[in-house]
């Protein structure tokens, strides 16, 4: 996608060819500050502490992270994916990432892994950035019909599936910027997505970068845009996607999963193949959930009104805060799930038509 005119990936090699470049995404939309990581432990520092985020970024980053470690010495394989692989328990695209590099460098020569870790990188990018452009051909007839039914579609999304959240395109985004690309009439409601914000911070920046049209409102008012009208549609990505469609997103999904119910509005997960978890079927009680630091709900970042980015505390002194950062949306409450293969139901035999060969 373009800032300021320039075509960006999420992550790209330096002009040296071995070194890794990555949006800091902590310091968006404030400022755009690029990184360049030259160290496997670097790539595994900027996924923990969410510099990149994104279950498909994540993985790409986790991808090349390896490629780095092979260079650094080839006998430390198994160590440095073993590493890389904790970083974060609930995005499935880091491990199959990982698994995907252990896979194709386990057998070869020490000599020939390092070479073979950079490709095997290259292609996981390139692979994801083609999955999201089919995602978004795929989803983008759901907002065209509306679109020519209507005069324009109003689209919910929550959290940041865009292309700071992927390679390129985005998965939830991806049809959206199709739509607004052909011509249509889209609006789109930003939840602000507490406690990190990557909806008022990440999502807005990009949609605003590549003009359209968006609204930031806050977590709690889907519901109510939901029963005066307002959303015909809403569209989220995923972390995870158990076998029996299962959904696994940022916290707050859930909730405005049951308001788009109640409402009667289509409920739609964007995902590529890397999200597929057939070896889970229970999401909510097989799915590890991520718990992160308090602070991220007791404290805010933004920009004062003269310019300085500033760190304050919102809650009360001596008042502990709890922080999932994840919740699971039961397959009855999805509409449909929105692949690079195609649209199929939220269910296993939706998934299995789809994917065979994971069956």
């Amino acid at each position: 996608m373009k800032i300021n005119g320039t075509a960006y990936r999420s992550v790209w090699l330096d002009e040296d060819g071995w070194s890794v470049r990555i949006f800091d995404q902590t310091k968006l939309p404030w400022e755009l500050d690029i990184l360049r990581l030259t160290d496997w432990r670097q790539a595994a520092e900027a996924i923990k502490t969410m510099r990149v985020r994104g279950a498909p970024l994540i993985g790409a980053v986790a991808a090349y992270g390896v490629a780095l470690a092979m260079r650094e010495d080839p006998t430390q394989l198994e160590a440095a994916c073993e590493v890389l692989a904790e970083t974060r328990p609930t995005a499935i695209n880091l491990r199959w990432a990982i698994e995907r590099q252990l896979a194709a460098l386990r057998n070869l020569p020490v000599a020939e892994r390092a070479a073979a870790a950079y490709a095997e990188a290259a292609a996981i990018a390139d692979d994801d950035a083609e999955t999201c452009r089919r995602i978004g051909e795929n989803g983008l007839p759901l907002l065209r019909e509306i679109a020519e039914r209507k005069g324009r579609v109003n689209v919910l999304t929550h959290c940041n599936a865009g292309w700071l959240a992927t390679v390129d395109w985005g998965t939830a985004l991806a049809p959206i910027y199709m739509a607004h690309d052909a011509g249509l009439d889209v609006k789109v409601w930003v939840d602000e997505t507490r406690p990190r914000n990557q909806g008022a911070a990440l999502t807005a920046f990009e949609l605003g970068a590549h003009g359209v049209n968006h609204t930031v409102v806050s977590d709690n008012a889907g519901g109510h845009l939901m029963q005066h009208g307002e959303v015909d549609i809403v569209i989220v990505g995923t972390d995870r996607v158990t076998r029996q469609g299962d959904v696994a997103n940022k916290i707050g999904t859930y909730l405005k999963a049951l308001a788009a119910r109640d409402n009667g509005v289509p409920f739609w997960v964007a995902l590529p193949h890397s999200t597929l978890d057939m070896r889970v079927r229970d999401g909510v009680r097989e799915i590890p959930i991520e718990e992160r630091s308090g602070t991220e709900v007791t404290e805010m970042t933004g920009r004062t009104r003269d310019g300085r980015i500033e760190t304050v505390r919102v809650v009360a002194d001596g008042s502990p805060a709890a922080n999932p950062a994840f919740d699971v949306t039961p397959a009855r409450l999805v509409t449909g799930l929105i692949t690079e293969r195609g649209r199929c139901e939220a269910s296993e035999a939706g998934l299995t038509r789809l994917y065979p060969e994971q069956a």
